[in-house]
Parts: structure tokens; sequence; C-alpha cells
């Protein structure tokens, strides 16, 4: 019960942050919502709450979203990142490629309340 305490609490932190630094996004609407969503099932998952269904469908979502969206340069992207020494958004490539890669953190982030609730 420990672990479910720590790890959903600090993935509970971290989302926060992530919906905090998308209220500059050009749709911070959305991905304030998607961040929050993801919040709420950390919360579940302090409390030792999995619900089966809702989680699977989320985790699911963003997995899909993530392949729709995967940038066709990985590596390039990651050398634009890296070159331009800050965390603006130069490009709309670069937007999307931080989506896809927000889509993933939440599907794995997500991945052991899933496991806890298909356990059962």
């Amino acid at each position: 019960m420990k672990f479910n305490k720590f790890y959903f609490g600090l993935w509970l932190i971290l989302f926060a942050l992530f919906a905090y630094w998308q209220f500059n996004d050009p749709d911070p609407e959305v991905w304030v919502s998607i961040y929050a969503a993801a919040m709420i099932f950390c919360l579940f998952g302090i409390r030792g709450i999995f619900p089966k269904i809702p989680l699977t469908v989320v985790v699911i979502l963003c997995v899909l979203g993530a392949i729709y969206m995967f940038p066709g340069g990985v590596g390039d992207w990651i050398a634009d990142e890296w070159a331009q020494k800050d965390l603006t958004m130069k490009t709309p490539q670069m937007e999307e490629n931080r989506e896809t890669f927000g889509l993933l953190t939440i599907a794995l982030a997500l991945s052991p309340a899933l496991y806890k609730a298909w356990k059962k």
C-alpha cells in the first residue's frame, strides 16, 4: 500500500505540473483536461481504487493517440530540442511531438494501476 501512495502521489504531482505548463499551449482546454483525468486516476491509485473499465479505456486511448500522433523523425526532434536550449515551442511539429510523449507518459504511469485492476 505504501508503494501505491508514493508512486501515484509522485505522478499526481508531476501531472499537476504538466497541466499547469499547458495553460500557455495553443489548446490548453484539451491538454489540461487530459492531465486532470490522469490526476484523478492517480488519486484513485493513492486510495487503492482501480476501476477496471475506465482505466482500460484511458490507457488504450492514450496509446492509440500516441500512435496516431507519433512523430516521423524522433531523432531530429530530440536534436532540435537539445539545440534550442529552452522549452519554447518553435514549430507546431515540436508541440505535436511533445503531446505524443505526454500521452505515452500517461499510459505508462497508469499501467501499474491497470495491472492491479485486472489482477483482482
